[in-house]
């Protein structure tokens, strides 16, 4: 596959069977052979974009020493603030080129998870970020639960496989800035290769050039959505618990040329996370004589606390 599928979640919703197995069948095979598709038709409105853009710019305006404040130690960078170059890639020493800002789940009804899980920060300068925020929050959410509902249905589970295990799951927004290249990075891109550690990836802001999809061939395609579009990719979560049947694709954010190095990026993606004690062991309808179970027995929390030791977010 040399580039990336569009679908149509309101395929999925519209109450007609076909258009409904239609949705299921694209994302399927889109998953099985790239792992990324831009999706029209989720619950983001335009006006909620256009906030959301306005107050993550205000944001990262704010004096360093300020944005620092809301740099919250101790707690491998899970909410508030990472500044810029903290966060490396699986394997790489170098930081990335960006700065970050993370919002995390609204419990709801759960007093243990809301001992698990870090707090909200809150921008006291700034009046709507969190506003903003929480409700683009809870609009991505909406959105990944209908993506993984049809993803439920394509591995021949029940369509609602999912629900238990991402209602007040352990998931991420995370607004990302990547600055004006002053000069000539060393071995730095604004993101280097990587996969992701969750279910599935929603990215907001994938419009313009710069993020860049390895396909099998190992071919670097870039994945420009539309306006109208988020791209949506599976996460290392969902590909071991389907035995590697769902792909989760390699991929990274490169530098701009030379005459672009002037201009900011900003990227917003949310990771879907499960609660931390779902199992991710493989799925049996996912084994079969010709696909051995490739993966051991783990949970999500034991999986997620790996792979932040691996970037360098929490210290061993």
């Amino acid at each position: 596959m040399n580039k990336i599928p569009s679908v149509n979640l309101e395929d999925f919703i519209s109450g007609d069977p076909i258009r409904k197995q239609k949705f299921i069948n694209e994302i399927g095979r889109a998953y099985e052979e790239i792992g990324f598709v831009a999706l029209k038709g989720h619950f983001l409105s335009d006006d909620l974009v256009s906030n959301l853009y306005k107050e993550i710019k205000n944001f990262f305006n704010l004096p360093l020493d300020v944005k620092q404040k809301y740099e919250i130690p101790g707690i491998g960078g899970q909410r508030g603030y990472v500044s810029f170059g903290k966060e490396s890639a699986k394997g790489k020493k170098e930081g990335d080129l960006k700065e970050f800002w993370h919002f995390g789940q609204y419990v709801e009804n759960n007093p243990e998870l809301e001992k698990e899980y870090p707090s909200n920060v809150e921008v006291t300068e700034l009046p709507e970020f969190n506003k903003i925020g929480k409700e683009t929050y809870k609009m991505l959410e909406k959105t990944a639960k209908y993506v993984l509902r049809a993803l439920a249905l394509h591995l021949n589970l029940d369509e609602d496989y999912f629900d238990q295990y991402i209602h007040n799951g352990n998931s991420i927004l995370r607004p990302i800035h990547y600055p004006p290249i002053t000069q000539e990075p060393k071995d730095a891109v604004r993101a280097a290769a990587h996969g992701d550690i969750n279910l599935i990836t929603l990215l907001m802001g994938a419009q313009g050039k710069g993020l860049q999809v390895q396909n099998h061939a190992g071919d670097w395609l870039d994945a420009i959505a539309e306006p109208d579009e988020l791209m949506i990719n599976v996460g290392d979560m969902l590909s071991r618990h389907s035995n590697n049947k769902l792909k989760s694709t390699i991929h990274r954010v490169v530098n701009p040329p030379k005459e672009l190095w002037g201009t900011s990026r900003y990227s917003i993606p949310f990771f879907m996370h499960p609660i931390s004690d779902m199992k991710l062991n493989v799925l049996d309808s996912c084994v079969d004589d010709n696909n051995p179970k490739q993966f051991e027995d783990i949970t999500a929390g034991e999986f997620l606390n790996e792979r932040l030791v691996e970037l360098g977010l929490i210290k061993k």
